[in-house]
């Protein structure tokens, strides 16, 4: 068997067990599957051992962390679904003339990152039986591990219900690009989270394709905000799961006027703010040979100090580091990603220079992903909103919460937040259970509607003439 025939045959038995599934269902059928999925990942003792089986084979994150994201982004999830009609007639509008009936997709694709290797796939995996899908996997090397648990965990739910194992499968291990392409070529929709190079490889599949975009979270805080609230929230969001989340902050742009206390309130947080030498010491610690340090990346505090050189310079209890820098752009590394709890620290003269250099460090990496503020003026939020190149505005919120959904905010349970046309992305919202279906469109004749060409046009035509 070639290395990639695997691959069609995982397909072909996936596409077997959607038209199954499909064959006669109702939303019942779809909504109890999406349930025993939940339960997989949510049932303490599963929960538990794919968090330390996830830490131990990536080596990213910390377990507690990971168990409070696969249960609360599951819980969320479930809650979103709960209700939401994905099978038969969904909507009927007699005026119009037009009744829409859910239909699956077929065969999804998800190519899920190392970061989160079971929350991710999980998400996934309910979205696509929620809508009558067959989902077929492709973890990241790191991640294989945690993902066949978690596939193993399904199964026996599914033998419950006596549910297919087919319409959930994984590529088999050792896993490369040939086979990942392959799935991208052959599958119905291709879901992307993690690598831009994965991205793009989606995008040019041939396949349809969500892929998201990378982020690079920056965050004002201005002179009017609560700043023992803006620095709580963000060590709470900047060291959970050790940066692992793409929302986790990268940047904090300060307004001069509240800078040193807002820095003061940060350090009683646990945050300590190199002078320029041990800056530099950061900087090459973190970057040695131009690529982030693995040796750093989202891991827990005393080994990011000890990483960085930082031993007897940082004061018992540090949680993360912020670097004071004014650079932005390729030659400036902290103004990028840096996937540890480690940010940059911006000082801007006024709400107005905080707002530019944001936009210039989102320019430099993480168009489209997210912005976020702490501040008493939502007329500045609304500013965000229409001047930076950003599919979301995080309002007085701890960033890695909020963006893939919260249960105190409007936005739906995600771990990929696509990032419209900036992120060079297709969605401009958060992946979630309606980008998982087709919709067909029943359409019966109305009354005509066509209007006078006059009517169009007048309102042209008295300012412009004919």
């Amino acid at each position: 068997m070639s290395n990639t025939s695997i691959v069609d045959e995982i397909v072909a038995r996936a596409r077997k067990a959607q038209a199954r599934f499909e064959d006669g269902a109702t939303q019942d059928r779809y909504d109890i599957v999406a349930q025993a999925v939940g339960w997989a990942i949510m049932e303490p003792a599963h929960n538990r051992q794919m968090a330390e089986l996830a830490v131990q084979t990536t080596g990213l994150g910390n377990v507690t962390d990971k168990i409070t994201k696969n249960h609360r982004k599951t819980l969320g999830l479930l809650r979103d679904i709960a209700g939401v009609k994905t099978c038969g007639i969904i909507a009927e509008d007699p005026a119009q003339g037009i009744t829409e009936i859910a239909r699956p997709i077929g065969v999804i694709g998800a190519v899920v990152p190392s970061t989160n290797p079971v929350a991710t796939p999980a998400n996934n995996i309910i979205n696509a039986v929620k809508c009558g899908n067959a989902i077929v996997l492709s973890p990241s090397p790191k991640g294989i591990a945690a993902c066949e648990t978690l596939i193993g965990h399904i199964y026996t739910e599914f033998d419950k219900l006596g549910i297919d194992h087919d319409l959930v499968q994984m590529i088999p291990p050792p896993g490369d690009k040939a086979k990942t392409q392959r799935m991208l070529e052959i599958t119905d929709l291709v879901v992307v989270t993690g690598s831009q190079d994965n991205v793009r490889r989606a995008y040019s599949s041939g396949s349809p394709a969500i892929g998201v975009g990378a982020g690079n979270v920056t965050v004002i805080v201005d002179e009017t905000a609560d700043l023992a609230d803006a620095a709580a929230k963000i060590k709470a969001s900047k060291t959970f799961d050790n940066a692992t989340s793409c929302s986790s902050e990268n940047a904090l742009v300060v307004v001069d006027k509240i800078y040193d206390q807002f820095v003061a309130a940060m350090v009683k947080e646990g945050g300590f703010v190199v002078d320029e030498i041990l800056g530099e010491k950061v900087v090459q610690r973190l970057w040695p040979d131009g690529k982030l340090n693995r040796l750093v990346l989202a891991k827990d505090a005393d080994v990011l100090i000890k990483e960085l050189g930082l031993q007897g310079e940082v004061p018992e209890g540090t949680e993360f580091i912020a670097v004071p820098t004014d650079g932005i752009g390729p030659d400036h590394p902290l103004s990028g990603e840096k996937l540890s709890r480690v940010v940059a620290l911006y000082r801007a003269a006024d709400f107005e220079e905080a707002r530019d250099i944001a936009a210039r460090i989102l320019a430099h990496q993480g168009a489209g992903h997210s912005i976020g503020i702490h501040t008493k003026r939502d007329d500045r939020a609304v500013e965000l909103g229409q001047v930076i190149p950003t599919c979301r505005v995080i309002v007085n919120q701890a960033h890695c919460f909020a963006t893939g959904g919260s249960f105190n905010n409007g936005l739906p349970f995600s771990l990929s937040m696509g990032c419209g046309s900036w992120g060079g992305n297709s969605i401009d919202e958060n992946l979630h259970w309606k980008h998982f279906m087709n919709i067909t469109k029943v359409v019966r004749e109305i009354e005509t509607v066509e209007p006078d060409v006059d009517e169009i046009f007048s309102e042209y035509w008295a300012r412009a003439g004919r």
